[in-house]
């Protein structure tokens, strides 16, 4: 049986995803940021399940941005086309498990579409009890912090910048402009972190997803004329030291097979590759 989800039926919506948590952070981030109503605001969307024995076995989400974000391990196929044609949005891209994804585009008559990012990118976990603190940060050298006001500009060029690099982006005159707000949004939430040395800004780090046990790292950036220093390390570890003290036992996070120098860093600090891969299908 299909249903929409509404308010009230957010419990039966986690017991589901609790159960593939690796892959599921947008779609447990996104309901407890936004609920299950839809009215296009930042992080609403459609949500439609299959449900059997009274229990979720399969959801799709068709979010305010045009993502599709699915786990569907079975009927994919019913969640999928019904959360597309009930949000009645474009749609913009496709994430969750790798094979899905793959599948999302098939089922939805996309497979030819052109893309600017189609890639299944390997998961990597840690338990934040076994993070490795880089010396330059644990001597208070390198220091982290949420970033001030004045830096917004600056950071909104380096998120640009990001998308261009790592999303496949087309750089365009406003691209910057259209992230300003999304650093606000992410600064309201203390859900980004700089990387300061002496004073000056080095690199970039934000949670694209945040619950109370578990973090999901994305757009962590350092400009190329300032890579093969371990900012990158310190930045993310900065930022999972900050969410440790708040409670969170768990990071996750997803990188390009081809990029090693970020595999690098992140192992530096304790991630390992779950054995999983996560797909992210982003249209043009």
């Amino acid at each position: 049986m299909l249903r929409t989800l509404q308010p009230g039926d957010e419990m039966l919506l986690e017991n589901f995803l609790v159960q593939h948590i690796d892959t599921s952070m947008f779609l447990r981030s996104n309901w407890r940021e936004a609920g299950l109503l839809d009215q296009g605001a930042t992080f609403q969307g459609t949500y439609v399940a299959a449900i059997a024995n009274a229990e979720i076995v399969a959801v799709a989400a068709h979010y305010w941005n045009g993502m599709v974000v699915v786990q569907a391990p079975m009927y994919l196929q019913e969640v999928v086309q019904a959360a597309v044609s009930q949000s009645h949005r474009a749609i913009s891209g496709i994430a969750g498990p790798a094979a899905q994804v793959a599948a999302a585009k098939e089922v939805l008559g996309l497979v030819n579409r052109p893309t600017h990012l189609d890639e299944s990118e390997i998961l990597f976990s840690l338990d934040l009890q076994d993070l490795q603190i880089p010396p330059a940060l644990a001597s208070g050298k390198l220091k982290c912090r949420l970033p001030h006001p004045e830096e917004f500009d600056l950071l909104s060029e380096w998120y640009a910048a990001y998308n261009v690099e790592a999303l496949k982006q087309a750089e365009t005159p406003d691209l910057r402009l259209s992230f300003y707000d999304e650093i606000e949004a992410y600064q309201a939430k203390a859900r980004h972190w700089v990387l300061v040395a002496e004073n000056t800004p080095v690199a970039y780090s934000a949670f694209n997803a945040r619950l109370p046990d578990i973090v999901q790292i994305g757009g962590v950036w350092t400009p190329p004329a300032l890579r093969g220093n371990g900012y990158a390390k310190s930045v993310v570890a900065g930022s999972l030291l900050a969410a440790r003290s708040q409670g969170v036992k768990r990071a996750i996070l997803f990188t390009q097979r081809e990029n090693l120098a970020a595999q690098a860093a992140y192992r530096g600090i304790g991630f390992r590759a779950t054995g999983e891969e996560f797909g992210l299908v982003l249209f043009n």
